[in-house]
């Protein structure tokens, strides 16, 4: 009997820790992460803007990133559509309303936007327009 409580008890903790897993990649939080590219390098101030495009299930999608830089930090940043099906568009209103808690205030060097607000891939046009940025940025 005592066996068989524990078997019970051993599925239903590993039950739960596969949906605590499962809804963590789930998590509307923003997602940076450190690493990449220039870590450690010194960047110019002042305002950039590059495009970045990703694959959607409705083709391919373009943004427009524009951020500042002072001492390294981000000091403002906007995202715009420049084309993007009514699908896309959403999910970009979304990663643009999330973005600015992602990157303000955080040293571009090693930056790495994951999935924010519910949108995963805007962020991959978000890294290509990222890494434009800090090669504009270290010429």
């Amino acid at each position: 009997m005592a066996h068989l409580l524990r078997t019970k008890t051993a599925i239903a903790t590993f039950a739960g820790l596969s949906v605590v897993g499962a809804l963590a990649g789930c998590s509307a939080t923003p997602a940076t992460s450190s690493g990449g590219s220039g870590s450690g390098a010194t960047f110019r101030d002042g305002s950039y803007t590059q495009p970045g495009t990703y694959a959607s299930p409705g083709g391919t999608e373009h943004i427009s990133v524009t951020l500042t830089l002072a001492k390294n930090i981000i000091t403002a940043m906007k995202v715009t559509t420049v084309q993007a099906d009514p699908t896309a568009t959403g999910y970009e209103a979304m990663f643009d309303g999330g973005i600015g808690a992602a990157t303000v205030g955080k040293d571009i060097n090693g930056l790495n936007i994951g999935v924010v607000a519910g949108s995963s891939l805007t962020s991959m046009g978000f890294n290509k327009a990222l890494a434009a940025i800090r090669a504009d940025a270290s010429s």
